[in-house]
């Protein structure tokens, strides 16, 4: 196993934790101030929950991108890891930029890793001629 899965599969993981994270809110978890940029105290109401809720697929497609682009399963197009890298950035940047400062402490630090990880990631993928 080279790096380049290695580095997947911990972008993965990190998607995986997020959808958990995603999953506790939905069920009510008090963390409305670290999240959609902080407007809650305790729970999200519902449109907070349906929120969290739609971001699951698209995590889970943006993790079997990056896996993907590193010769692991689910064998996507070489574009989606592209997309994920897109859609990683700009949660990245909305990470940084938010309100909250309890928000943007915690996620602006692991959203940034999040997006090297897949950057480099891709970059293997990119100048590796194997």
């Amino acid at each position: 196993m080279g790096l380049e899965q290695i580095l997947a599969i911990l972008y993965a993981l990190i998607i995986a934790l997020v959808i958990v994270f995603q999953l506790c809110l939905i069920f009510g978890a008090p963390w409305g101030q670290i999240t959609q940029g902080g407007r809650y105290v305790g729970p999200l109401p519902v449109s907070g929950r349906v929120a969290a809720l739609f971001s699951i697929p698209i995590l889970i497609c943006m993790g079997a991108s990056i896996t993907s682009a590193a010769r692991l399963i689910p064998y996507w197009a070489g574009w989606t890891g592209y997309a994920a890298i897109a859609m990683q950035a700009l949660n990245t940047t909305l990470n940084w930029i938010t309100p909250s400062q309890k928000e943007r402490l915690l996620w602006g630090p692991i959203t940034s890793l999040m997006l090297l990880l897949a950057t480099y990631v891709m970059f293997i993928k990119m100048i590796d001629i194997n």
